[in-house]
């Protein structure tokens, strides 16, 4: 049975640097850094006092402000996120669900730690009051399907509906995952992507714990900084990416506006160690290669790579490593890491990096690296410092990796 055609015909997002796709998107281009003073909690007594916050968070700005109160009670911040997001999505792809069969529409939003605020409040007024003063409210909101439950419930969708927790390659799984549930006739529309708030005093201790982040606090938008040799570590960030994946004779049939195809989607595991990744970048290699396969590409088609780059001092030589063991110790193509702007929003990064490539592919503008000075041992390839670029993108992949050894590659391609 030949596989369907999927095509990308929404985007939306929830990011440190705004919510308009197209004017982040020309931020980033222009190399500008989302990464600020943290503001939400007290960080006196953290040393790491900086992230990818979203600043002046009330909910969904979609919603009328006394329904944004009520959700507040409701959804976690990151299901907010992903809501958000989602409505932006489905508004671009021009979708009216009144008209769509239900049963032919899902979601499948990732997280990899869901409600991690709700969990640690819960915990903290049952530690103070007792078992009984927990919220009813605390398992729906922690719960890391909270995110896609609540956009069916929103849209009335009732089709393919699940959450995928695979760490930082949580969103980038999702949306491969529902690529496949329109490839194999199970569903027609999807929205897909993925949603974090982990940037919480607890989510935050956690990653100092893990020796994971950047201490860079005299200079925030420039703490993130992958593949440069000053690299010292991820910038944690909140936030969410969503896409509106449909078949592509369905989008045609209603004139939808298409930005792209997602063409590709490979997976792998490392199958080494559970938070530092394969040395030799073979498993990111495997996805890679399996991603260009299910696309019917080979590396040369590929005009820009979308990096994982997270910019620490392990993961930016691994991925390296692996780009040149898919792509040829040679290779020239363009490879850029936006969270050098965005910081890492864990389990929404692969959502946001997927508008991006749609973007790149649209527009022709490849967004840079930026806080790349001089590139680390072993880090050789074409980064795309500091600058963007003008380039004919007719295909681009993007990579995500995340604890656990998970490896995640999605290829998109012009139509």
């Amino acid at each position: 049975m030949s596989k369907r055609r999927v095509v990308v015909t929404g985007l939306g997002w929830v990011t440190s640097l705004g919510n308009g796709v197209d004017e982040v998107f020309d931020a980033l281009c222009v190399g500008t850094s989302g990464i600020r003073p943290i503001d939400r909690f007290d960080t006196t007594d953290f040393p790491v006092k900086f992230g990818g916050q979203i600043v002046g968070w009330d909910g969904p700005p979609q919603i009328d402000q006394p329904e944004r109160t009520k959700l507040s009670k409701k959804m976690d911040r990151f299901a907010q996120f992903a809501l958000s997001a989602s409505i932006d999505a489905v508004n671009d792809a021009g979708l009216d669900f009144a008209n769509e069969n239900p049963w032919r529409c899902g979601s499948i939003i990732g997280s990899g730690v869901g409600g991690i605020e709700e969990f640690a409040e819960g915990h903290a007024k049952m530690l103070a009051k007792g078992p009984t003063r927990v919220s009813p409210f605390m398992v729906p909101k922690l719960m890391c399907n909270a995110a896609p439950g609540n956009v069916s419930i929103h849209f009335g969708i009732k089709g393919p509906n699940s959450s995928v927790a695979t760490a930082c390659a949580s969103a980038a799984h999702s949306i491969g995952e529902a690529a496949e549930c329109i490839a194999h006739d199970a569903a027609d529309i999807m929205i897909a992507g993925g949603s974090e708030a982990a940037l919480t005093p607890l989510g935050t201790a956690c990653f100092i714990a893990l020796k994971a982040l950047s201490k860079r606090n005299d200079e925030p938008t420039k703490a993130s900084r992958p593949f440069d040799e000053g690299r010292d570590g991820f910038v944690l960030a909140e936030g969410a990416g969503v896409v509106v994946l449909e078949e592509y004779e369905h989008a045609k049939a209603r004139g939808a506006h298409i930005h792209c195809e997602l063409l590709g989607f490979g997976q792998s595991a490392d199958g080494s160690h559970i938070t530092a990744p394969i040395e030799n970048g073979e498993g990111a290699s495997y996805a890679m290669d399996t991603a260009l396969e299910d696309a019917g590409l080979s590396p040369g088609d590929i005009d820009y790579v979308n990096a994982h780059g997270t910019s620490t001092g392990l993961g930016d030589l691994a991925e390296t490593r692996a780009i040149k063991k898919t792509f040829g110790d040679d290779t020239k193509v363009p490879v850029s890491s936006t969270k050098s702007m965005t910081g890492h929003p864990l389990g929404a990064a692969g959502g946001l990096e997927a508008v991006i490539l749609a973007k790149t592919i649209t527009t022709g503008k490849i967004a840079p690296t930026i806080n790349l000075d001089t590139p680390g041992e072993g880090c050789d390839l074409d980064y795309v410092p500091n600058t963007a670029r003008q380039a004919d993108v007719k295909h681009a992949m993007s990579n995500s990796f995340g604890f656990g050894g998970h490896n995640v590659s999605l290829v998109m391609g012009r139509v």
